[in-house]
């Protein structure tokens, strides 16, 4: 009997995710970025719930009172290898999915545009990228879109064929 590959991510859904989200869509955004940082041996944990759930763990991790938009625990904080062979555990990612729709909608794009940018976002974080000064802060930031880039690059590339057919038949 062959042994059957382990998914190295999971993604747990508390809240409706509503139109034009689907786990199957996250969990091929954040495969695509989890190849292209090398961590297919790594395990990562993804939690998609509500603001009342992400503002009760704002409040009793990082003291703040409020709904946030991503939040993201590491598992290891020195970034260490599981002993005996085992898988890296990453950590955990926490997105908001009405917080990540509001942003969405303010900033004119995709609500799955938005919840793969705070993926991408808390991933990094899981890494230990930072974003506390400004140096970090724009490094952190053109990573992050590159990372979205790798993980929409064929959703877009589909729509364009898509479109580019569409119009070759009218």
């Amino acid at each position: 009997m062959q042994d059957r590959p382990r998914k190295a991510i999971r993604v747990v859904v508390e809240t409706r995710l509503g139109k034009g989200i689907t786990r199957e869509e996250i969990e091929d955004r954040l495969s695509k970025m989890i190849r292209n940082l090398k961590l297919e041996d790594a395990e990562l944990s993804v939690l998609l719930t509500g603001d009342d759930q992400i503002q009760e763990l704002n409040r009793v991790y990082r003291k703040k009172d409020k709904p946030t938009d991503v939040l993201a625990f590491p598992q290891e904080e020195d970034g260490s290898e599981m002993p005996h062979g085992g898988p890296r555990l990453l950590g955990d990612v926490i997105v908001s999915i009405p917080t990540a729709r509001a942003q969405a909608r303010d900033a004119k794009r995709a609500a799955i545009d938005e919840v793969t940018m705070l993926l991408a976002h808390g991933l990094l974080h899981l890494l230990g990228w930072d974003h506390d000064t400004d140096r970090k802060e724009r490094a952190m930031t053109r990573e992050t879109d590159r990372l979205c880039v790798v993980a929409s690059a064929a959703r877009k590339i589909a729509s364009k064929a898509r479109k580019s057919r569409s119009a070759r038949s009218n």
